[in-house]
């Protein structure tokens, strides 16, 4: 019996011979978000931020260094969350101002309805600003057909939101009725009623799989993957595990002439090097353009800057 190891490695050798072209450094993109939006300032495991006309005060473990402003600013906060000692993500929020249920945040031309709910998350991410203007010009780069695009994770619902205003047509998947619906209300409140989104309740990895076995194709994919999660009939997500099959079934949903890919990451003690390195793997035979690195939010004045994610981006 003859082994096909010599076969492999030649195959895989032409591969890497059409391997994309990589900046070959970690890139920092820094933000200070929408407009709408503002780090007033950080520190002490904490970060002070104003969302449109409210200001809340929550848990950032990384910042290690000192507070800029004084109490004073601190105390402005309308709302401040205390983590509990399990999770940091959960707790309570405690209310020292009067918080509307709901209030709107402008984000370019959409508009999205931020919450205090269970969670510090707020349904709007600011340090994503910079991914979405990158995306409108992928989409716009697009000739001869309508942008199709694919948003997984997809959330609340600005990128999706913001490509339908460019004018794609938007397939918007996430594992969360709840956080469907929040989308859908984003899309009343910023009068996008009627643009083409396919709302998909769905297990990500299971839907793309399934897209890939149906043909699909798409100019421009986001993944914005939890690093653990539950999809709507108790599949399990877990990143490290899940991640590299779901990606390889990503890139062959990319259309075969100009596409685009963007994937962050919110596990800040992984590597960016190591999701570049996943990518180039997966997208080895398409060749491109990858760049990877860190997004960080900018804060207001002098204040220090926060880190917030890992990401890659990947043109053909």
């Amino acid at each position: 019996m003859t082994s096909n190891i010599g076969d492999i490695s030649k195959e895989t050798a032409k591969g890497r011979a059409r391997s994309l072209e990589r900046t070959g450094r970690l890139d920092l993109i820094r933000t200070p978000g929408p407009s709408d939006y503002a780090l007033l300032d950080s520190g002490g495991g904490r970060k002070l931020e104003r969302f449109g006309t409210i200001v809340v005060d929550r848990p950032e473990p990384q910042a290690l260094w000192s507070r800029r402003l004084g109490d004073g600013a601190w105390k402005n906060a309308h709302a401040v969350f205390s983590a509990s000692a399990d999770d940091e993500e959960k707790g309570k929020w405690r209310f020292d101002k009067p918080v509307p249920e709901s209030w709107p945040v402008k984000v370019r031309d959409v508009v999205l309805t931020c919450r205090l709910q269970g969670l510090w998350h707020l349904g709007l991410f600011p340090e994503q600003a910079p991914h979405w203007d990158w995306m409108i010009d992928q989409i716009a780069s697009v000739r001869g057909e309508r942008p199709r695009v694919l948003n997984l994770f997809a959330y609340t619902g600005a990128a999706s939101l913001l490509a339908a205003r460019a004018g794609a047509e938007v397939t918007h998947v996430d594992a969360s009725k709840k956080a469907i619906q929040w989308a859908k209300d984003n899309q009343t409140a910023s009068g996008l009623s009627d643009a083409p989104i396919r709302w998909i309740l769905d297990d990500a990895a299971k839907f793309i799989a399934r897209e890939v076995r149906r043909g699909k194709t798409y100019h421009v994919i986001l993944v914005d993957p939890p690093k653990f999660g539950r999809g709507p009939e108790g599949e399990v997500w877990d990143l490290f595990q899940g991640l590299p099959g779901l990606l390889k079934n990503a890139a062959q949903l990319l259309a075969p002439d100009r596409a685009a890919m963007i994937l962050t990451v919110y596990a800040i003690r992984a590597s960016a090097l190591a999701f570049e390195q996943l990518a180039a793997d997966v997208l080895s035979e398409r060749g491109g353009a990858l760049s990877a690195g860190e997004l960080a939010l900018a804060a207001e004045g002098a204040g220090a800057q926060v880190p917030t994610s890992l990401f890659v981006r990947w043109t053909s």
